[in-house]
């Protein structure tokens, strides 16, 4: 049908979603919690927070847990914007650091989790500013209609008066997470201590390179460390040479790790990820403008062997290509384009023989001719800031 169809004479009605059923729609969407604070930190990431703090007061089912940035904040007008489900449409162009998608994750991620939240904001120069979602107002009203109100509301007032300008996203009834659980109950509170710490490898997983540039995440005042999952500086490790392509967007790269017998008990152990597990983390590393959005998968092109633990491939991707990828909403699946598999399966392929052959080898760093067609560049051209400068390859045969 053409876009210039005439509607002037076509019948209409009013289709508005029930709000409740809506909202209750968001809530199954599949969110793991650590999931949904990485969603939740995306938006701080975005607007230029240099720290993050996450944290919580254990209260079994009244637990409360809040996540506080040192960003850019709203007033309340940019505020209200950001809490209307779908607040960006996911076909307009967003800046190249932007790793929002949908307009969504605020509060998708967070009705995962909780049935009620707060966003507390404030931006250089202006008050700070609150605004809630309720789902049991929500319920009771049958609209679509935020709140001002969050609980011990001066706490979160205070911490964001001592800074320039921020935003702290507060959920307080944690009903996915705390349900059954009892305040005075150890076995409750050493699952929600696990969950946590879960929460925290996922988190230096995703953003390790946003730490590694300089970003700070604390969970409850620690600084979380990142977690490289092709262990660059480690002995043994090799690098394989960067193909690019999609018109230069995407770079593909892969690393053989290196073997058992090169490492140390901690080292060893650290190579294991947070699966715990070398099998597990085998596969292709899919990133979205810096951000991890698949950790260890061979999407469906291969199946995960023991004898290919070595093996570990990054995918680069910027954050236009997120229709042709199939980014979903959870930023946890990444599908590549059906015209792109045979290039990224056959680099994969080249990088799984060599990781076979120092797994069954022990370790040997293996001595291989380059082959006519990989062509290894000495300059590597960067551009930051719109300036064009090189550097050294230093993963170049000749160094190595």
């Amino acid at each position: 049908m053409a876009t210039n169809f005439d509607y002037s004479n076509i019948e209409t009605t009013n289709a508005e979603p029930d709000a409740s059923s809506m909202i209750e729609t968001f809530r199954a969407i599949g969110y793991s919690i650590e999931a949904a604070i990485a969603d939740i930190i995306d938006n701080s990431i975005t607007a230029d927070a240099k720290n993050i703090w996450v944290d919580y007061v254990w209260h079994g089912p009244h637990t409360v847990l809040s996540i506080l940035d040192d960003g850019k904040g709203m007033n309340s007008e940019e505020l209200i914007q950001a809490m209307r489900p779908g607040s960006k449409n996911p076909l307009l162009t967003r800046d190249s650091n932007d790793l929002g998608r949908f307009g969504l994750g605020l509060k998708t991620a967070s009705f995962s989790q909780t049935r009620k939240f707060s966003v507390i904001s404030k931006r250089t120069d202006c008050e700070v500013c609150l605004w809630s979602w309720d789902l049991d107002y929500v319920n009771k009203s049958q609209s679509w209609n935020i709140i001002k109100y969050c609980p011990e509301e001066s706490n979160y007032s205070e911490k964001m008066e001592q800074l320039k300008s921020g935003t702290c996203v507060v959920w307080w009834d944690l009903d996915r997470v705390t349900k059954d659980t009892k305040e005075d109950s150890e076995e409750s509170k050493k699952k929600f201590l696990e969950t946590m710490e879960r929460v925290k490898s996922h988190l230096s997983m995703v953003f390790h390179m946003f730490i590694d540039d300089g970003v700070n995440i604390f969970l409850q005042g620690r600084r979380i460390e990142p977690w490289d999952p092709f262990m660059i500086g480690f002995s043994g490790l090799q690098p394989k040479p960067e193909v690019k392509f999609q018109g230069d967007q995407i770079n593909i790269k892969g690393f053989v790790l290196p073997h058992r017998s090169k490492l140390s008990y901690e080292e060893y152990n650290y190579g294991k990820g947070p699966k715990d597990s070398w099998t597990e983390q085998q596969g292709f590393y899919v990133y979205r403008s810096k951000r991890l959005l698949v950790a260890g998968d061979w999407l469906s092109m291969f199946k995960k062997e023991v004898h290919y633990d070595l093996c570990r491939i990054r995918i680069d991707l910027p954050n236009n290509v997120d229709e042709d990828w199939q980014i979903d909403i959870k930023k946890s699946i990444a599908r590549p384009p059906l015209k792109y598999k045979d290039q990224i399966r056959s680099v994969a392929k080249e990088v799984r023989a060599q990781a076979l052959e120092v797994y069954t080898n022990k370790g040997q760093i293996l001595k291989r001719k380059l082959s006519k067609d990989e062509y290894s560049p000495f300059w590597e051209e960067r551009v930051r800031h719109g300036k064009r400068f090189y550097k050294i390859n230093r993963e170049h045969p000749l160094l190595s």
